[in-house]
C-alpha cells in the first residue's frame, strides 16, 4: 500500500523578525537581521550583550487564567499554533477533537520561570516560589497548553533534542497520522532562552559571537541566541482536500541520525547519514533539491562540517544548490530553530525566492557553497531540505516539496 502523503495546511510563527509568518518572511526576504542589544535579561551582569529578542508580545486572546500557568516559551507556542490553525481553516467538532493532537519541540525548558525562581531563592532570599513554577517549567508544557487552548484531545506530548527538537517533533507528528492515531497534528517548536542563567551557560561554552552572526563567512566567530516559535498544521493530502484546506507544501520525507561521538563537537558522518536518510524517505534524488536551509550556526566547527557533509551528499550538484542560513537574521532559536526555518523553506518554494545569509563579509575557501550572501535570490524551488544538527549529535533533516 502506498504511503500516505503528509501536507502542511497552515503555518504560524513569531521571532525577532516579526510577530507572524508574513512579517517573518518579509524580514527574511529583505535580509534584515533582528540581532541587537538584549533588553529582556539581566544584561548588565552578562558578557553576552546581543540576541534576537521578541521585544513585545503581539496581541493575543489567551485566557487570563491559562496565562497565569504559562512560561514565555508556552505563550510563544500557543500564539504561533493559533496562527497556524486559523491559516489552515481548522474548525474541529467535538468528535474530531480526539483525532487532533500536538507534538511540540523545545531545546531548553521554561527558562524564564526557572531563572526567576532561582533568583528569588538564591539572590532575594525568599523561601517560596510561584505555585505554578513546575507546570510552567516542564518541557512538555507547550504541547499541553496548545491542546488546552485549541481543544486537541489526540496525541499530545513534547519532544526535546536540543537544536533538532523542532524537526524531530514535526517528523514524529507525521508518524502519528500515518500510524492512524490522528487525522490532524499541530507540530513545531518553541524556546525562550534569553535569560540570565542560560546565557551564563553559553558564556562558559564560548560559542557566542561578539557582535553578530555571520554563518559561512571567514570572519565568523559564533552563534547568536534568538527566541520564538514556529508551528505547522499537518494532515494527509486526502484529508486536506476533503475539507477544502489550503495546501502549502508536502512534507516529503524525514531523516534522523546520531553522531555517537561527542556531546558538543559535530561530525561530518552524522549529518551525511541524516540527509541521505531524508532523501531516501522522500524518494528524492540529490538533483531534485534546489535549496538547503542550513543549520548554519556561525561557529567555525559547524559551518565547516556542514559544508563538507553537503558536498558529500550532493556531489557535483552541490555547486548548483542554493544554500542559506536564516539564523543570521532570527538568531539561533534553539528548539524553535527548525520550525522557523521550515517557514523559510515553504515560502521559498511558494514564492520562488531564496532567503539570504545575512551579515556575510568574507568568503571562506573551506565553506565554498553558494550561501546566497546578503541578498535574496529569485529561483524556482521545487524541493528543499532543512537541516538541524544538535548538541548530543542528534540530527534531524526534513524534506519539503512543492505541490
Amino acid at each position: 500500500m502506498a504511503r500516505q502523503r503528509i501536507v502542511i495546511t497552515g503555518l504560524g510563527g513569531l521571532c525577532g523578525l516579526g510577530a507572524d509568518v508574513p512579517a517573518i518572511w518579509q524580514g527574511m526576504r529583505e535580509g534584515r537581521s533582528a540581532i541587537g542589544p538584549i533588553t529582556n535579561a539581566r544584561a548588565d551582569d552578562l558578557k553576552i550583550k546581543i540576541g534576537a529578542e521578541i521585544k513585545e508580545l503581539p496581541p493575543h486572546d489567551i485566557d487570563r487564567k491559562q496565562l497565569a500557568t504559562m512560561d514565555r516559551f508556552s505563550i510563544f507556542a500557543v500564539i504561533a499554533a493559533g496562527e497556524a490553525i486559523r491559516a489552515a481553516g481548522l474548525e474541529l467538532t467535538e468528535a474530531q477533537q480526539s483525532r487532533a493532537g500536538a507534538v511540540i519541540g523545545t531545546g531548553i525548558y521554561g527558562a524564564a520561570t526557572s531563572d526567576e525562581s532561582y533568583w528569588q531563592i538564591y539572590h532575594d532570599g525568599r523561601t517560596r516560589v510561584g505555585i505554578f513554577s513546575i507546570p510552567k517549567i516542564m518541557p512538555g508544557a507547550p504541547a499541553g497548553q496548545i491542546s488546552m487552548a485549541y481543544r486537541l484531545r489526540g496525541p499530545v506530548f513534547g519532544v526535546t533534542s536540543a537544536c533538532a527538537s523542532s524537526n524531530h517533533a514535526i517528523s514524529v507528528a507525521a508518524d502519528q497520522i500515518r500510524l492512524g492515531r490522528a487525522d490532524v497534528m499541530v507540530a513545531g517548536g518553541t524556546d525562550a532562552a534569553i535569560v540570565f542563567g542560560v546565557l551564563r551557560g553559553w558564556e562558559a561554552l564560548r560559542a557566542v559571537a561578539r557582535d553578530t552572526c555571520r554563518p559561512f563567512s571567514a570572519d565568523r566567530d559564533g552563534l547568536v541566541i534568538g527566541e520564538g516559535a514556529g508551528m505547522a498544521v499537518l494532515e494527509t493530502y486526502e484529508h486536506a482536500k476533503a475539507r477544502g484546506a489550503p495546501i502549502l507544501a508536502e512534507l516529503a520525507g524525514t531523516g534522523m541520525s546520531g553522531d555517537a561521538s561527542d556531546i558538543v563537537s559535530p561530525t561530518v558522518e552524522g549529518p551525511v547519514a541524516a540527509m541521505r536518510a531524508c532523501l531516501a524517505d522522500a524518494g528524492l534524488a540529490p538533483e531534485d533539491i534546489d535549496y538547503v536551509n542550513a543549520h548554519g550556526t556561525g561557529t567555525k566547527a559547524n559551518d565547516l562540517t556542514e559544508t563538507l557533509a553537503i558536498r558529500q551528499v550532493f556531489g557535483a550538484h552541490a555547486d548548483r544548490l542554493s544554500v542559506s542560513s536564516t539564523k543570521s537574521m532570527h538568531g539561533h532559536c534553539m528548539g524553535a530553530a527548525g520550525a522557523i526555518e521550515m517557514i523559510a523553506c515553504i515560502m521559498a518554494m511558494r514564492e520562488g525566492i531564496v532567503p539570504p545569509t545575512a551579515n556575510y563579509t568574507t568568503p571562506d575557501p573551506d565553506c565554498d557553497l553558494n550561501v546566497t550572501p546578503n541578498v535574496a535570490r529569485e529561483r524556482k524551488v521545487r524541493a528543499a531540505l532543512s537541516n538541524s544538527f544538535a548538541f548530543g549529535g542528534t540530527n534531524a533533516v526534513l524534506a519539503f516539496k512543492a505541490v
